[in-house]
């Protein structure tokens, strides 16, 4: 075992040398298993679209690092850094993303529009904004129960500019419910840049608007992110409201993999790419003092024959049984002999 160099500075606050490991883990894990699915989507596998977060995982699991047990996070789609540090499994992405009869939606959606209310993920809905309503209402729940337990929800660029989230914030700062908003400030909303959606070169000035404290940190530095959520994570449990963070950072492919980027900058995507955040992450862990390569190197090769365990399982795994179609539809589904597919194939 890699034995601590005495020289290794102070850890941040809030985090054991263990944790560090940890968040790498997850860092890797997230990066990896979205470099399978596109393998997987190439080869026609991935039904439907696949949404990277490249450039993104550090804020991602960062930010649900912060959390404890009994709170709930709302990601979006390019949070799958989040679900998996709350305790999703990478077969289950890889379920969902192909389609498979055992998915957590038995192949009814796609990607990470799932749930598991035991883990503490509310999976997300498509129109933009929404979530942050339904998470305002989960914490405010919270609140009446007299819960010491934290909401956690994520909004993009181009979903502050919706009425939804504007509703949903007013809610969330007047009734002072335990609830962090983390403000992903990526860039673009598909493909259009964030100077054209607002006026405003900072998302957390939005906060303003509803009395809320906020802060602007570098969503491409781990441990910054992970100490700002975690304060707003311990202002929210002690009854103190909500906090805005606005994470910057830079979605480095297009909106889905289909999205050729043409509309990116090469210069602007090689620029980030310099300050990639997993890079900065290890490269501050072994300034430190706090992770050798070796602990590092072992951690790749956990996450890869994880994943090696995971595809196989995946890919020998059926679609839906078609006779389950409009199971969940009805209260008392039709017999399968009724079925019209049945009629029609004989």
């Amino acid at each position: 075992m890699a034995i601590r160099p005495a020289t290794a500075t102070p850890l941040p606050a809030g985090l054991a040398r263990d944790d560090l490991l940890e968040i790498y883990y997850y860092l890797r894990l997230t990066r990896s298993l979205e470099e399978r699915l596109a393998a997987l989507y190439r080869q026609g596998k991935v039904i439907g679209g696949l949404y990277r977060s490249l450039g993104q995982e550090g804020e991602s699991v960062a930010s649900a690092y912060a959390l404890e047990d009994g709170d709930v996070l709302s990601p979006l789609t390019r949070n799958l850094g989040s679900m998996l540090v709350m305790g999703a499994k990478p077969v289950e992405i890889l379920r969902q993303y192909m389609a498979k009869g055992t998915s957590p939606t038995r192949g009814r959606e796609m990607n990470i529009h799932f749930n598991d209310l035991s883990l503490g993920y509310l999976g997300q809905i498509s129109p933009l904004g929404d979530m942050v309503a339904v998470m305002a209402g989960v914490a405010l729940s919270f609140k009446l129960r007299r819960e010491r337990r934290v909401g956690l929800v994520y909004i993009g660029d181009g979903g502050t500019c919706t009425g939804a989230f504007h509703e949903g914030a007013n809610f969330a700062a007047v009734m002072r419910v335990p609830l962090v908003v983390i403000l992903e400030n990526n860039g673009y909303a598909y493909s259009t840049p964030t100077y054209k959606e607002t006026a405003i070169r900072r998302l957390a000035l939005r906060a303003k608007a509803y009395g809320v404290p906020a802060v602007t940190v570098d969503g491409n530095d781990v441990i910054a992110v992970y100490q700002a959520t975690r304060e707003a994570v311990q202002r929210a449990r002690a009854g103190e409201g909500v906090s805005f963070i606005e994470v910057v950072t830079y979605r480095r492919k297009g909106h889905a993999e289909h999205d050729d980027q043409r509309y990116q900058p090469k210069e602007e995507i090689e620029a980030w790419a310099q300050r990639d955040p997993i890079d900065r992450y290890v490269e501050r862990l072994l300034k430190e003092g706090w992770a050798e390569r070796e602990e590092l190197e072992r951690l790749d090769a956990e996450v890869s024959a994880e994943l090696d365990e995971a595809v196989s399982l995946a890919e020998r795994e059926p679609p839906p049984d078609p006779e389950s179609a409009l199971d969940g539809v009805f209260a008392d589904p039709p017999k399968a002999e009724l079925l019209w597919f049945r009629r029609l194939g004989g």
